[in-house]
């Protein structure tokens, strides 16, 4: 009889997941990894402006078991903990809470805590918390924003995949050439999401997308 690579509460959160599903005008959101490259964690918190607790957390998950499992302690660990403790939960509180997880498989707490810290950085971002340098407008804060805006006809960021074919900073206008026909039927889902991740950039008018058509 073969034994399973999984410990018994990682079972049990796969099963049965804590905190799944999706906050209405969350006041921070994050979304990490690909669907198509095996495993996604979309994040959502909601916080408390006096005490920075976060009072309510939830995920969605598109992935394995670890997959699954992860997400649902992370939420269960960050619940409740202001936003500065919640930045130290590590890839290894969600392993060992989880009573391990296979080495193939770390990646996936590595995962949740990454989609965790970027929901608390959105947040952050949103209500002026975060560090001056971290929301100035320029090139490089641009290409870290991009690299979180997935591509979904090949699963990949749209800098990763060359996506994008250039992009220019002038005078707080940020203009993006998209390798993209306009008709492609996640074109404005992918432009909505670049705005979006722009938008909490300091200095920044507005964002002018371009298509390849």
């Amino acid at each position: 009889m073969s034994v399973s690579p999984y410990s018994y509460k990682v079972i049990k959160h796969f099963q049965n997941p804590k905190n799944v599903g999706r906050i209405k005008n969350p006041d921070g959101k994050a979304s990490e990894g690909s669907p198509l490259c095996g495993d996604m964690v979309s994040l959502y918190i909601k916080v408390d402006p006096v005490s920075n607790i976060i009072t309510d957390i939830k995920f969605e998950s598109y992935g394995c078991a670890s997959n699954i499992a992860t997400g649902s302690i992370i939420t269960e660990l960050a619940k409740g903990k202001t936003l500065s403790e919640a930045k130290k939960i590590d890839w290894k509180m969600a392993s060992d809470e989880l009573g391990g997880l296979p080495p193939m498989k770390v990646h996936c707490s590595v995962l949740a805590v990454e989609a965790l810290r970027s929901a608390i950085s959105n947040y952050e971002e949103k209500h002026g918390l975060a560090k001056p340098e971290d929301i100035e407008l320029n090139e490089d804060n641009v290409k870290k924003k991009l690299s979180h805006v997935i591509n979904p006809n090949i699963g990949k960021d749209i800098i990763f995949s060359k996506t994008i074919k250039s992009f220019s900073i002038k005078e707080g206008i940020v203009e993006i050439e998209l390798d993209m026909d306009k008709k492609n039927q996640f074109s404005n889902n992918i432009s909505d999401e670049i705005k979006e991740s722009l938008s909490t950039l300091k200095g920044l008018k507005r964002t002018e997308i371009k298509f390849s058509d």
